[in-house]
């Protein structure tokens, strides 16, 4: 098979879209293969990336928000075949695709077929893959409350003005964190445990992430005394304001115990356990980043 043969995993929701259809026949155009098939319902992304491995393709893309692609990025590690991974990001916040400096135009990033796959670590917790972050507490149901209508409208800022209209129903939780030579315990109300640097719509909760050290990067906001100005600051993206509040580590493991009920999310995808285990699954993907990506270490 053609090396310059590649199968774009598409979010049925963007079928109808130019741009993306203007970049597929531009780089059909430039000699590349290049197939498309769209997902319609829960289950279908995994089973495009198993067809498609299957029948040898080389490079898939996944194109669509950030939980489509931590769906074909999951199928492709957990098949353990040597295909690589292009990012074509569709959604409203597209926050691993942000910090790792992939273009958002459909254009420019599907160009990125033309540059060289890097290894690159996923996030793993109780069987599940993730591809950017973790979320936990305040800003896990932010996001998870956030309406299609109002991000369709306001983009990422939909993810702030629902947080401020939200402030009612805050509370913290006591939680457990171990890791290798870390342990803290405490109220917390937010948490973040990232293989990329942001969620929620730009949020920068783990700054210093990178996505091939083998490591996670944990940052647990304890509970203040001060609740409305330290919300501000988290939905802000101050992060200088964050960082003099928040605990951090980088960590290969965590496991994370909260005896009320951790309600996680997970790249988009809800997740709730009273105790859980995170842990770093090094060069797990090859994906074709930017030169240059902030999410290299070189």
């Amino acid at each position: 098979m053609s090396e310059r043969k590649a199968l774009l995993i598409l979010h049925g929701k963007q079928a109808l879209n130019e741009e993306v259809r203007a970049a597929v026949l531009a780089q059909r155009e430039a000699g590349w293969e290049l197939a498309v098939r769209l997902t319609w319902e829960a289950g279908d992304a995994a089973r495009l990336v198993d067809e498609a491995l299957a029948a040898g393709y080389p490079t898939l893309i996944a194109g669509g928000g950030d939980g489509t692609l931590r769906d074909v990025a999951e199928a492709m590690a957990l098949s353990e075949m040597q295909a690589s991974l292009v990012l074509l990001p569709l959604g409203t916040a597209n926050d691993f695709a942000r910090a790792a400096g992939v273009p958002l135009l459909p254009g420019e990033a599907l160009a990125l077929l033309d540059e060289p796959p890097r290894s690159i670590d996923l996030g793993e917790v109780d069987g599940q893959l993730f591809l950017n972050m973790a979320t936990g507490g305040f800003g896990s149901k932010i996001t998870a409350n956030t309406s299609e209508d109002l991000k369709k409208l306001l983009g990422g800022a939909a993810y702030f003005l629902t947080g401020l209209t939200r402030f009612s129903e805050v509370h913290s939780a006591f939680g457990r964190f171990q890791g290798p030579d870390f342990s803290w315990e405490g109220e917390f109300l937010a948490l973040g445990i990232g293989n990329g640097r942001q969620a929620g719509g730009g949020h920068l909760l783990c700054p210093q992430a990178l996505v091939d050290d083998g490591l996670l990067d944990l940052c647990i906001v304890p509970a203040p005394q001060d609740m409305v100005g330290t919300l501000g600051t988290l939905l802000s993206g101050g992060i200088l304001g964050l960082e003099s509040v928040s605990v951090s580590a980088r960590l290969p493991w965590v496991e994370v115990e909260a005896a009320e009920g951790l309600d996680i999310n997970l790249d988009g995808e809800p997740l709730e356990s009273r105790r859980l285990r995170f842990a770093a699954r090094p060069g797990a993907l090859r994906v074709h980043l930017p030169a240059g990506s902030p999410l290299l270490r070189s």
